[in-house]
């Protein structure tokens, strides 16, 4: 059950319920996307920076150990060791980013794996299959993310295929959930708005998912090349749309900015591997800015990533430290600058959420967005 506590103009203060735990919204989902998050980061790792919801891959849990496997050590919870929830993609993500090795048809994608190159068929109703054998908290619906420099006739073609696409999944979850043997049978699902960057089109499927009573609505296709105004006007047109009693999920972003806007236009759920990929190559996010601890300024610094941030990394060790260990590529540089990442990211959701409550949410993005750039406000 998904509860609005707080409005703030458009911005959501919630809550979910669910099997696995109670979701506070907004929220940013750590990606971890073959059940552990890059960078030696672990399952205790992930309570001590404050993650609520942990994100896989579909597509590549299917692939490698295989959702069979998954299940029949008891789920992705507890192959994984984790007790709170976790939303799996549908695999429709890399019906976009594997454009050369796939082929799409009105029953579903036909993919060359990209490990060893064997054939994948996935549909709605393998997606949904592979998502219960995995057994998250929220499944996503099977879709295809086109791209954004598609024409506009491929687009209306693809987007009343994902439409065709989600009334399958709904039908074969509600069927997988009400199975004997089905290890979360009070699986979430969710669906997915499309359309590229064309309004119209955005808004009329927005409009046909939102009849469907689904668990919750994610926004897909967007950071995927166009511009950010291009992704802040969909989400103007878009999200006045989507039921404002269901969770809404902006898949894939983002920046640190880019969650504030769009937390700004209703959005309460995000996921990005940004602060994961980000980290492992020694740039770090703090509330001045980004920092590259590669640069030579830092080779004497003693003083934390940032001052006062209560992270792993923070309360230990120094810049000039972390510094080292990533130009002498010991994997620890890696996990620190990672670890302190993301629990910048999920103390950043901590703020926000308080900042809906108080009702000063505009007050709290202008001086956020203005100090990471360095100015005064």
């Amino acid at each position: 059950m998904y509860e609005v506590l707080k409005r703030d103009g458009l911005a959501k203060r919630g809550r979910l319920q669910t099997v696995h735990g109670v979701i506070e919204t907004p929220v940013f989902m750590n990606v971890g996307t073959a059940a552990a998050i890059k960078g030696a980061v672990s399952t205790e790792d992930l309570q001590e920076i404050k993650t609520q919801v942990e994100l896989s891959n579909t597509y590549h849990l299917h692939v490698r150990p295989g959702d069979v496997v998954v299940k029949e050590l008891g789920g992705l919870h507890k192959f994984m060791v984790w007790d709170k929830p976790i939303l799996t993609d549908s695999g429709g993500f890399q019906v976009f980013s594997l454009a050369g090795l796939r082929r799409i048809k009105e029953e579903g994608v036909y993919f060359q794996s990209h490990i060893d190159g064997r054939k994948i068929f996935m549909g709605p109703e393998e997606s949904m299959q592979i998502q219960s054998n995995l057994a998250s908290t929220i499944a996503m619906a099977f879709d295809e993310c086109p791209s954004s420099v598609a024409d506009r006739n491929y687009i209306e073609k693809s987007v009343e295929r994902t439409t065709r696409w989600l009334a399958r999944c709904k039908k074969e979850m509600e069927r997988l959930n009400s199975l004997p043997g089905t290890i979360n049978p009070r699986q979430l699902l969710f669906g997915i708005n499309q359309g590229g960057i064309c309004e119209d089109i955005r808004i009329r499927h927005a409009k046909e998912i939102a009849a469907m009573d689904l668990d919750g609505y994610a926004v897909g296709g967007l950071a995927v090349g166009e511009s950010h105004e291009d992704m802040y006007r969909i989400l103007d047109a878009v999200v006045p749309h989507l039921p404002v009693d269901k969770p809404s999920y902006l898949m894939g972003v983002g920046t640190p900015a880019n969650i504030l806007e769009a937390v700004d236009r209703g959005i309460d759920f995000f996921d990005c591997v940004y602060p994961s990929r980000n980290g492992r190559h020694g740039h770090v996010y703090t509330n001045g800015g980004k920092l590259n601890l590669f640069n030579a300024r830092y080779e004497l610094d003693a003083g934390p990533i940032e001052e006062g941030c209560g992270c792993p990394a923070c309360r230990t060790y120094s810049r000039a430290y972390i510094r080292h260990l990533l130009k002498a590529k010991e994997m620890l540089g890696m996990r620190l600058c990672v670890l302190h990442n993301l629990y910048f990211y999920n103390t950043m959701m901590e703020e926000i959420r308080e900042a809906i409550e108080k009702g000063s949410y505009k007050e709290y993005k202008t001086k956020k967005l203005a100090k990471m750039a360095g100015q005064e406000v």
